[in-house]
């Protein structure tokens, strides 16, 4: 592992930039910030609330999941996110263009689904189409908490469904290299499931009436271990970020729990990967927990997405 940056905010939505650079989201601190191959932080956008997930879309336009904030605690120098806190704005999508001298222009894309509020956008993949996928997680209160589900909509704000529910903290969301599944992690459950995509926000549904929204499991997780976002990287192998282990996790798409790679200096709170493409074997992890993001070789190739800017 190489340390890029430190000092980061609970960073999140890490995507790599053809400039060298990556664009990441410090959800604490509720902005999308560049970090330089050299290692400089710079803010690209005030966010708000809590931005979760990123990703480029068909336009070159960032999309993020912005979850509405957390509380925030710290714990023996460890950044925790906790409830719903009191001055919770509400979940939505926002769409990012950045301008050429660095500064950006922040809407709001989608704020609810058939008079639905959004609650905890957390991570979104866009397909070939042009469409993303997105997962709500929900929010936490005192004694209650929300249903997560999984959402598929337009990039320019015409459209959008919700395609599965409920779901227990549905968290990380990918698809496989030919685009024919979808792969979603629960976090508290800690499991990973998927299923089969047979057109743009349309899923094949299995007939196991135990399995939530349809799904088919990938892998069921032991012990204290909860899960994050993930990547698909170019072998088709899902990655996922282990809460509590403070790994990735490397699934085979048949399972197979293959490896476990953890960050330098221990970290409860790891969680996402990404690639920088199909040429590199380059993944960028972020360290939430100790605010930091590291580089490092992965064993194989990385992924195209379907976007890129």
């Amino acid at each position: 592992m190489r340390l890029v940056a430190s000092g980061l905010q609970f960073p999140e939505g890490p995507i790599a930039m053809r400039d060298g650079s990556v664009l990441l989201v410090e959800i604490r601190r509720g902005t999308l910030t560049r970090v330089s191959p050299d290692g400089e932080v710079s803010v690209v956008a005030e966010l708000g609330g809590g931005p979760n997930g990123a990703a480029v879309g068909p336009d070159g336009a960032i999309y993020v999941c912005n979850n509405g904030g957390f509380e925030w605690h710290d714990h023996e120098g460890l950044t925790l996110p906790g409830k719903q806190p009191d001055d919770y704005i509400g979940g939505r999508i926002q769409r990012v263009v950045l301008d050429a001298d660095g500064g950006a222009t922040v809407a709001d894309l989608y704020t609810e689904v058939d008079g639905r509020p959004l609650r905890g956008p957390n991570d979104i993949v866009f397909d070939v189409h042009g469409g993303f996928w997105f997962t709500d997680l929900g929010k936490t209160r005192d004694r209650d908490s929300d249903t997560g589900a999984v959402y598929y909509a337009s990039a320019d704000g015409s459209s959008i469904t919700e395609v599965v529910h409920p779901l227990v903290q549905p968290n990380g969301i990918g698809l496989s290299p030919d685009g024919s599944r979808l792969y979603v992690a629960e976090t508290g459950p800690g499991r990973v499931w998927y299923w089969d995509v047979e057109g743009p926000g349309e899923l094949k549904f299995s007939d196991d009436p135990l399995a939530p929204g349809g799904a088919t499991l990938l892998h069921g997780f032991s012990g204290y271990q909860q899960l994050d976002s993930l990547a698909v990287d170019g072998e088709g192998n899902v990655c996922v970020a282990t809460l509590g282990t403070g790994a990735i996790s490397v699934l085979s798409p048949d399972g197979e729990l293959l490896r476990q790679v953890p960050v330098s200096e221990p970290d409860p709170l790891v969680t996402n990967i990404c690639f920088v493409g199909s040429d590199s074997r380059t993944a960028y992890i972020t360290s939430s927990g100790r605010g930091r993001l590291y580089a490092t070789e992965w064993s194989g190739p990385g992924l195209d997405l379907a976007w890129t800017a």
